[in-house]
Order: C-alpha cells, then sequence, then structure tokens
C-alpha cells in the first residue's frame, strides 16, 4: 500500500496511532509543570503552564503550539502569490491554528528552503510580508532555519498562548447546530481567478485576488467564540466539507449542511455563480472559524459577530466523519472529499 491509497487524513491517523501507542509518557516538560492539555490531532497541541494567570484570572495559562510548511508547485506558484504575500500567508496559517482554539499568537521559528539563484530582493519582500502580519496580530519572530533546496519552502514553527480552556475538534454533539465566522470560498474564488489568467481590474477581481493572497486569521473573534462557553472549533484551511468531516470523526459524529445557508460574499456569487457552492464547499484557505454548540448558545453567539457569520448545518448521529449536501429542495449529496488532501490522486 502507498500513502495515496490512504489520503492525507489517512496518513495522519496512522502516525498519530503509532506515536499515542508507542509514546513512553509526556517527557521532561511534566517536571516542570507543563500538563498536555491538547494532544495529536487538534488544530494544535496545547499544555498548561502551572498556575500561572492574569491579575483576576484564576483560569489556567495554556500555551499553544502549531506548525505548518507551504512548498513551492504544492501550496504556491509565484506567479499566483508574490513573495510580499507569500510572507504573510506563510504565517496567516498557522496564526489561524492558534485561533481557531481560542488564543494569541507569540512566538515563530521560521525555516526557509531556498535555491542559491533567489534574488535578495525577493527574500527582502517576503519578510516585508512576515513582518506586516507580525506586527498586525502582536507575533514576535526569534528565529529559525536556512537550507538550499531545488524549490521554495517555508516551515513555520508558532507557539501561542490563551487563559482558559482550548476549543477542540472532539466535542460536537447530535443536535448541536454548525457555524462559520464569515464567507466561505473567497479565497477558493481568487485562485480559481488567476489560475484563469484573468488579471482585469475591478472591486470584484481585486476583493478575490485579496481574499486568496492576503487571508485574515480571526484572532479576536475566536477569542470571543471562547468567552461565550463555545468549546468545540477549527479553522477553515482546507474547504468546509473537509474540514466538517475532520471535526465529525474527532467527535464521533456526522452531519448535514445546507447549501442554501452558506455564507458567500457577493462578489464571488457574481464571478462565480455556478462553482460558489463548490468553492465554498472546497476551496480551503478562508481561515474563518467553524464551531458548533447547542442551539440557542450558537444563535446567540452568531447574532454578535460581523456580517458573514452563519449557522450553515447540524450535527446528527451517523458515520464518523460523513457529512451531507442538503440543497433548498431536500435533495442530499456527499459533501466531503471536495477539499485539499496532499495525496489523493490528481484528476484529469
Amino acid at each position: 500500500m502507498q500513502i495515496k491509497d490512504l489520503g492525507e487524513f489517512g496518513v495522519i491517523d496512522l502516525l498519530a496511532g503509532i506515536v499515542m501507542s508507542q509514546r513512553s509518557g509526556s517527557g521532561n516538560a511534566r517536571s516542570f509543570s507543563f500538563n498536555l492539555t491538547v494532544d495529536n490531532g487538534d488544530d494544535t497541541a496545547a499544555w498548561s503552564i502551572g498556575s500561572q494567570s492574569r491579575p483576576g484570572d484564576d483560569r489556567p495559562v495554556n500555551e499553544l503550539f502549531t506548525t505548518d510548511t507551504m512548498v513551492e508547485g504544492v501550496h504556491f506558484t509565484l506567479e499566483t502569490t508574490p513573495w510580499q504575500d507569500l510572507g504573510w500567508k506563510s504565517l496567516a496559517s498557522n496564526i489561524s491554528d492558534v485561533a481557531s482554539m481560542g488564543g494569541l499568537p507569540s512566538y515563530a521559528l521560521v525555516t526557509l528552503g531556498l535555491p542559491s539563484e533567489t534574488e535578495v530582493s525577493h527574500l527582502e519582500s517576503l519578510y516585508t510580508g512576515m513582518m506586516e502580519i507580525s506586527n498586525e496580530y502582536g507575533l514576535a519572530i526569534v528565529g529559525g532555519d536556512m537550507v538550499r533546496s531545488p524549490v521554495v519552502f517555508i516551515t513555520v514553527a508558532l507557539t501561542g498562548v490563551m487563559q482558559g480552556r482550548p476549543m477542540v475538534r472532539t466535542g460536537a454533539r447530535p443536535g448541536d447546530l454548525i457555524a462559520v465566522t464569515g464567507h466561505l470560498g473567497s479565497s477558493g474564488g481568487g485562485l480559481k481567478l488567476m489560475l484563469e489568467g484573468d488579471s482585469s481590474q475591478s472591486d470584484e477581481a481585486d476583493f478575490l485576488r485579496d481574499s486568496h493572497r492576503s487571508p485574515r486569521p480571526e484572532v479576536a473573534v475566536g477569542q470571543t467564540l471562547v468567552e461565550a462557553g463555545i468549546t468545540t472549533a477549527m479553522d477553515v484551511s482546507d474547504g468546509l466539507g473537509d474540514d466538517l468531516s475532520k471535526l465529525c470523526r474527532a467527535s464521533g459524529v456526522s452531519a448535514n449542511i445546507f447549501a442554501d445557508r452558506l455564507p458567500m460574499h457577493p462578489f464571488l456569487r457574481s464571478r462565480f455563480p455556478d462553482d460558489c457552492v463548490d468553492l465554498a464547499l472546497g476551496g480551503g484557505e478562508d481561515y474563518v472559524l467553524l464551531f458548533t454548540g447547542q442551539p440557542a448558545k450558537v444563535n446567540h453567539v452568531i447574532s454578535g459577530l460581523p456580517g458573514g457569520a452563519a449557522v450553515v448545518g447540524e450535527i446528527l448521529v451517523g458515520e464518523p466523519g460523513k457529512i451531507t449536501l442538503v440543497d433548498a429542495e431536500g435533495a442530499e449529496t456527499p459533501a466531503g472529499s471536495r477539499g485539499w488532501d496532499h495525496f489523493r490522486p490528481a484528476k484529469d
């Protein structure tokens, strides 16, 4: 069997199973009162760092840790993602993971793989983008590594911190509503526009391209969810269909998504009227937050969030991870396996 036969999420399950079954313990950190609170399989790992707390808040402090890699030709091309935008996006994906737990980003280590022919001016532009997003979100780059590589790649390891209990993927229950905190599909629409070679200048086109090149992690919204008592969440990085499937697998439930409730920006609907639902379900890299909870709580939270936030479905008893799309007439189609999978065979 080859890893393409398992798919990305099957490979993740395999490796996580090896680690969890063969790891001898939590290691040296426990000697310093670092207690693991979120293990393998979520947006970040988390551990409590003892009794530290903010003045007036006795909830434990949790440190979060995540890492992500972007590889030229796999996650981006320099034709569709200029160097400065690449710097922004390389940190955005990690910041979004921290946001999905309800935390604030703190420190980052950056590893670069670069061809020796890389222009110095390109490297400067890359770090301009990194510094822009770092300064906006209160993050400090504190080191890293660099190697020669036949293609450009960037690996970011990022820590975050939060007061209280991190939101996780394992708490969805039948009867819960499913909601997202913003518009879906705009990033995928921007990428589609560029891959089709459309370089037209208009508010519509510029919005879609910017959505892909400069996504904005929802850190403040993540903290709002935690304060409202939401305990189950993740970010939408691989597409709503696949990401909701991951959450449902972790929680042992299935779900319906209502096609007529998907929040899509008018620019996306206008530009891609026939593809907007597929882009909303599988476009990926929107970095809005997906969360679940009891109906009264979810509806209350949604009422206080910015435009684009919406209830999009419901959690059901059923095959873990099975996601069904229900259209306005009640017709049902599978909604999973539309998003990004590193090892899924390419379609002809």
